[in-house]
């Protein structure tokens, strides 16, 4: 088996793995849900039987058609080579249409939007159980904590998660458990609550109750989470997510249904403060449910900020985000650090901390994002479904059904948007900008990349190698190529050698990277040019490789010494006698906007945008990890259009 994906194989280990890395966002949602519902309704914390019956049983569909029919069972098998998420989704429909890179983009951006909400949420939900058994902790000091312990899950990232990892499926195993406990310890004293399996009462509740329809936003907090089950599905495999589900959901159930039965012992009641879910423990065991809860939250942040670690990757590698900088701390596959996004995760983590204050404010903002990711998987998924060739009215009721449920929720969510929804539109907005500009400025770039045909300029080439009046400027001299065909080059690259300032060199190497629309394709492809003189390196690595070109050119050359297909001996005459290995120097071409410019207004704003925001990232010799000692990156000017009359007259 594929050492790749031997973890996905259905096992107790598997599914343990899968326990402590995709359930923490919707397994802390128990924290919050039932609060969030009380708080919105007509008499805000007023308990009502028709509320809280309403209320569990739209919990129960909900995560039952959101969770467990939409993902569990449809949307794990549009796995890309057993990867999923929602751009590996997009790379295998993109070729059906150019527009699905915006359903995409609106997507991905919505969803790292939503893992600047989830830390600060869930942390604060856990924290603030301590006022249960410390009544003189202020809100002050709870958000001082809630910093504190944000502060250090996104320090401790750059170390990689390896070590911890090994123990978040045992935490969750107990998490869950707990949960399990604690709602059949209510439900056995409240039996009358299983009644809320009963669609009805949720029908009634958004048919008949005063404004109840406006509740569905509170109520699909419950299912926040969903996105990361199909996220994370290269991880885990859906084998393990699907069994390990049935568990999960069970608790979870148990324990939205324990709440909804020490509700209904106390109705007529305000909560005045009171959390349905810590409300369900005994005063002796509060201490260490808030320990759990704690713990149990921050492995929800973790797990939200290494998938949008991996969701940028994706997007760099789709040509949707600035090519910025990636570590990877330890050897465990796919696992990533991105040194920018960490720190952009952190500020917008702590600036959500002391802007909302309490949980109960960060609810307004959360939800409203993450239903936009959705609609847009559905948009996908029924791309997906059509290549795969299923029956279109099969296809059309999967998009009628989830359109509409999607849809109320998103309706429903919007009620958020002046009490706090606007913060997490504008920050997916702004994501949106960023990936949208990138990926125009890239089409822009590729249309206006003059390519020539490389055969004319090979015997020049021989010639240059070969002229001793020129100083050599490197026995092996690399340049990086966007051009796709093997028969062209840019033409910027040969003004480069020949015109700029005569780069002579005993042998010339031109590579050329292909991302792939497969997650971990690594293959080569060497096209000898001119023999002993030029060569071109085709490079196609899966969306999902580290693009470390030093390394894989290393190992070429390597593979074709051994093979006598090229000799690197240097060939100065004296180092040659002493079969010392020729030196090799990268050549990267940045481009930098022409002032001799005049082109569309759209163009001109995406461009400044573009190079601007280029200022603030690493330069690409950086993201394709190139040895910096032995790089030369040289400036090209972009035209796009350049002026054609200038009103210049000659005077005597």
């Amino acid at each position: 088996m594929d050492s790749k994906h031997s973890h996905t194989a259905i096992s107790g280990a598997g599914l343990l793995i899968a326990l402590g890395i995709i359930y923490g966002d919707i397994g802390t949602s128990p924290l919050y849900v039932m609060s969030s519902i009380l708080k919105g309704a007509i008499v805000p914390d007023q308990i009502d039987e028709h509320l809280v019956l309403g209320a569990i049983s739209c919990v129960i569909w909900t995560l039952t058609l959101q969770t467990t029919v939409k993902y569990v069972l449809l949307t794990l098998n549009a796995d890309n080579n057993g990867e999923g998420g929602i751009f590996s989704l997009y790379a295998l429909v993109r070729r059906r249409g150019a527009w699905l890179s915006a359903v995409a983009i609106i997507g991905g951006s919505a969803l790292l939007a939503d893992g600047v909400i989830t830390p600060p949420i869930s942390v604060s939900s856990a924290v603030e159980g301590l006022k249960n058994v410390f009544p003189q902790l202020t809100q002050e000091m709870v958000v001082y904590i809630v910093i504190g312990i944000i502060a250090a899950l996104f320090l401790l990232q750059s170390f990689g998660t390896q070590i911890v990892g090994k123990a978040f499926g045992p935490i969750m195993l107990l998490w869950f458990s707990m949960l399990g406990v604690l709602g059949v310890l209510w439900i056995v004293q409240n039996p009358i609550i299983l009644k809320a399996f009963n669609p009805y009462y949720a029908y009634d509740l958004l048919v008949r109750y005063p404004s109840g329809f406006w509740l569905l936003g509170s109520v699909f907090l419950c299912t926040t989470g969903a996105e990361a089950l199909y996220s994370d599905l290269g991880h885990c495999g859906k084998g393990n997510i699907r069994i390990s589900w049935t568990f999960v959901k069970s608790t979870l159930l148990l324990n939205y249904l324990g709440q909804g039965a020490w509700l209904l012992s106390h109705l007529g009641e305000k909560l005045n403060g009171r959390n349905p879910f810590y409300a369900l423990m005994p005063q002796w065991f509060l201490l260490i449910g808030i320990s759990i809860a704690t713990i149990a939250a921050i492995i929800a942040s973790q797990a939200l900020i290494t998938g949008s670690f991996t969701l940028v990757a994706e997007a760099i590698r789709l040509n949707m985000w600035p090519k910025v900088k990636l570590n990877y701390p330890t050897d465990v596959k796919g696992q990533l650090f991105v040194p920018s996004m960490n720190r952009l995760l952190l500020l917008g983590c702590i600036g959500v901390v002391l802007y909302f204050q309490e949980s109960t404010n960060m609810e307004a903002a959360y939800g409203l994002a993450i239903t936009l990711t959705m609609l847009m998987t559905t948009i996908l998924l029924c791309m997906w479904l059509r290549m795969k060739k299923v029956a279109l009215p099969l296809i059309i009721l999967f998009a009628v059904v989830y359109g509409l449920i999607e849809g109320s929720f998103l309706i429903a969510n919007m009620i958020k948007f002046p009490h706090g929804g606007w913060v997490s539109l504008a920050i997916g907005g702004t994501l949106m900008g960023v990936m949208y500009v990138w990926l125009k400025a890239y089409y822009i770039k590729r249309r206006l990349t003059e390519f020539v045909r490389l055969e004319p300029y090979v015997d020049a080439l021989k010639q240059l190698s070969d002229d001793d009046s020129i100083p050599k400027y490197s026995t092996h001299l690399v340049f990086l190529t966007s051009a796709e065909r093997s028969s062209e080059i840019e033409q910027k690259i040969i003004y480069s050698i020949f015109q700029k300032r005569p780069k002579r060199a005993d042998i010339y190497w031109f590579i050329h990277v292909d991302t792939t629309d497969e997650p971990y394709t690594m293959e080569y492809k060497v096209t000898e040019v001119a023999k002993d003189d030029v060569f071109r390196i085709n490079f196609r690595l899966g969306f999902r490789v580290q693009q470390r070109i030093n390394l894989y050119f290393r190992k070429v050359i390597e593979d074709l010494v051994r093979n006598k297909e090229v000799d690197i001996t240097s060939r100065y005459e004296s180092l040659s006698k002493q079969h010392v290995t020729g030196d090799f120097r990268f050549v990267v071409l940045e481009k930098f906007l022409s002032i001799e410019n005049d082109f569309p207004t759209l163009e001109k704003l995406v461009m400044q945008a573009y190079f601007y925001i280029r200022q603030f990232i690493a330069s690409e010799d950086q993201y394709f990890g190139l040895d910096t000692s032995s790089v030369k990156v040289e400036k090209v000017p972009l035209v796009i259009a350049p002026v054609r009359e200038v009103a210049l007259k000659r005077i005597k």
